[in-house]
């Protein structure tokens, strides 16, 4: 215990009365784990004055009272997007008492909440979930050969504009990850470009980009398909993509049987257990460091196939090497969230 810490009046006349006992201070600095300033200033206190009550401080007393202070940690937490200064309203309609946004905040940090970005996940259904958690089950126990014939694809969108709000909310430290905590974003505005590309153990396709931002099946198999995806026919290889709709038409499934093809079953909505997904990240990053950034369409295009061919091959192999983990964390989280979900609800 330090000397800036306070001790509740039942604490001091403890003390007082030990040493009045006769015990050291020296003994009660160790069984209360005290400094021994602490305990010789209450001590002198108490021999001078009689008291042991705290003298009363000269700062600006504080503004509001430990009753206050409980309604403003349950308000933020029925409604963590609120921000301070919403806060400072609530508290003023419902006790009539005005404080600032940064009394907010500090009243709030003493609760232990803090302003911090939530984490963002795609919304799933209890089908979803059932379907993920068997999927990571069965391939589970696949080595690295069996992952090594994957060429994982998939399609992400670029923009222009940046798709973070900078939106906040109020959560406890290490709670990050909670369903109160979480928002739930599957779409992205402003413009920017539709790309494709397809990674593998030791290799990877080009990018290719889309010149329009819709993508039907007639699309999906003219611009990729047959010029990339038809290239390793007679290798063996499982293509894997992820349930989007242009990927599940008639005429892809007709070429790929007709190519023999074979295409790995994917459950939708996933994510989190497709290692390409860390690749874009990788991609985004190196594009928003180029200096200048991207202003156009066009520039966005190049800077796309330049930064693509700069990726580490290294970090690609270490993607898929993790997908043994990765279905062993799903499993794990899954199984944690229902136990979550049978304790508190």
């Amino acid at each position: 215990m330090n000397n800036h810490q306070r001790l509740d009046d039942g604490m001091r006349w403890r003390i007082v009365g030990r040493l009045e006992a006769g015990q050291s201070q020296v003994q009660i600095c160790r069984e209360f784990n005290l400094t021994p300033s602490i305990v010789c200033n209450l001590w002198k206190q108490f021999q001078d004055t009689g008291s042991i009550e705290r003298k009363p401080g000269q700062g600006r007393p504080k503004a509001t009272t430990t009753t206050e202070d409980r309604y403003l940690s349950i308000i933020a937490r029925r409604n963590r997007r609120a921000t301070a200064s919403q806060l400072s309203r609530d508290l003023y309609a419902a006790t009539g008492i005005r404080v600032s946004r940064m009394t907010v905040s500090k009243r709030l940090h003493e609760t232990g909440l803090f302003a911090r970005r939530p984490a963002v996940c795609i919304p799933l259904t209890s089908t979803n979930r059932r379907v993920h958690l068997a999927r990571c089950r069965e391939h589970r126990d696949w080595s690295m050969d069996q992952w090594a014939t994957v060429l994982f694809t998939d399609e992400s969108r670029f923009s222009l504009n940046t798709d973070s709000r900078r939106t906040f909310i109020w959560r406890e430290p290490r709670t990050r990850y909670l369903p109160s905590n979480v928002c739930e974003i599957d779409h992205y505005g402003g413009g920017g470009l539709m790309v494709w590309v397809g990674i593998m153990l030791d290799g990877r396709t080009p990018p290719h980009v889309f010149e329009r931002d819709t993508v039907n099946g007639v699309r999906y198999r003219d611009e990729i398909l047959e010029p990339y995806v038809r290239l390793f026919r007679g290798a063996e290889f499982i293509l894997m993509d992820d349930n989007a709709r242009p990927h599940r038409t008639f005429l892809v499934d007709e070429f790929l049987e007709s190519e023999d093809i074979r295409r790995m079953d994917w459950p939708v909505r996933s994510p989190d257990l497709n290692p390409i997904e860390h690749a874009w990240d990788a991609l985004g990053m190196a594009i928003a460091t180029r200096n200048p950034p991207p202003r156009t369409i066009q520039e966005m295009k190049t800077a796309l196939l330049n930064e693509w061919d700069q990726l580490p091959q290294e970090m690609i192999n270490c993607l898929i090497s993790s997908m043994k983990s990765r279905c062993k964390a799903c499993i794990l989280g899954w199984i944690a969230l229902l136990w979550r979900k049978k304790k508190y609800y």
